[in-house]
């Protein structure tokens, strides 16, 4: 990849940023250090931005096996495979499946943790997605997609393969953004349109995030409770209450991994009965306590183990 050695043609692109630990390398793409691996971003065009939360490419200049534990955010996510596949990605709790393979793939809306194991060496860009976004994407039902982890090409098809060449082939991070950029535009202009009452239901639940009762989003959009959990569910993956379950959690991570956080505020600001409900939460989404998330290195949902 990259012509000529993958990694060497990676790390001349970092080179004038390696002391600091980040630099700028061109055509507005920076690449900043995360533990062994590099991360590789750019700001995403205009017309990508309601669909997509975040970018980026990573890879590593060292092989160095690794395990992670992703927990539910509220998006799905895409992860197209450039170099070494990760080995393993399961339900925390799952019996593994010895042998598993799993190159570029899709995640939908999770509610509960997922573990993924790493054998090193790897090259991929990384995608999180709108729940909307990912419905005009992948233009199928996202209640197929919950709590799954799928091939890209389960959903894309014979396209998948040949974007995942192509941006193997590319040289540059910039080029490759560049074609990624036009990949997704294309696909998601032909996507299927949400339902407009779907849209602000998910517009109300992220801006309170997820503390307000489905019953009032469901009088706000103009559709009883039940035609309302049935539409969001097909469109978004997760019921409005799941969802707002994850959007609460996913806020109150957020503020618990600020400096100083106090979880019995953390608890009272989003919505929590008390810190006990707090501590309920957190063991049934991401397995663990709010303590030691709080501790922990949070990048993108993701817990290093």
């Amino acid at each position: 990849m990259l012509s000529v050695g993958r990694n060497q043609g990676a790390g001349a692109g970092v080179s004038a940023g390696t002391r600091s630990g980040a630099g700028v390398v061109g055509r507005g793409v920076r690449m900043t250090r995360v533990g062994a691996r590099w991360r590789v971003s750019r700001p995403w065009p205009a017309r990508l931005r309601p669909f997509v939360h975040s970018y980026a490419g990573y890879w590593e200049a060292t092989t160095t096996p690794y395990r992670v534990r992703l927990v539910p955010t509220g998006r799905a996510v895409v992860v197209i495979s450039l170099g070494e596949p990760f080995a393993r990605v399961h339900r925390l709790g799952e019996a593994r499946a010895d042998g598993q393979v799993t190159g570029s793939l899709v995640a939908g809306l999770e509610d509960g943790p997922r573990v993924c194991d790493h054998p090193g060496g790897q090259e991929a860009i990384r995608l999180e997605l709108t729940p909307l976004g990912a419905y005009r994407l992948f233009a199928v039902p996202m209640r197929e997609l919950t709590n799954r982890v799928v091939g890209l090409d389960d959903v894309l098809g014979p396209a998948a393969a040949v974007l995942a060449e192509r941006l193997t082939d590319t040289r540059d991070w910039a080029a490759r953004f560049d074609l990624l950029d036009v990949a997704l535009s294309a696909r998601i202009e032909r996507g299927p349109d949400p339902a407009p009452e779907v849209r602000e239901a998910w517009r109300l639940l992220a801006d309170a995030g997820g503390a307000i009762p489905v019953g009032r989003i469901a009088a706000e959009v103009g559709w009883s409770q039940g035609h309302l959990v049935r539409r969001f569910t097909e469109q978004v993956g997760l019921t409005p209450k799941a969802s707002a379950r994850v959007l609460r959690f996913d806020r109150a991570v957020g503020l618990l991994t600020r400096e100083g956080a106090n979880p019995t505020e953390v608890s009272a600001a989003c919505g929590f009965y008390d810190q006990a409900h707090l501590n309920r939460e957190f063991r049934a989404l991401a397995g663990t306590t709010p303590g030691r998330m709080a501790l922990a290195r949070v990048a993108e949902g993701a817990l290093a183990l």
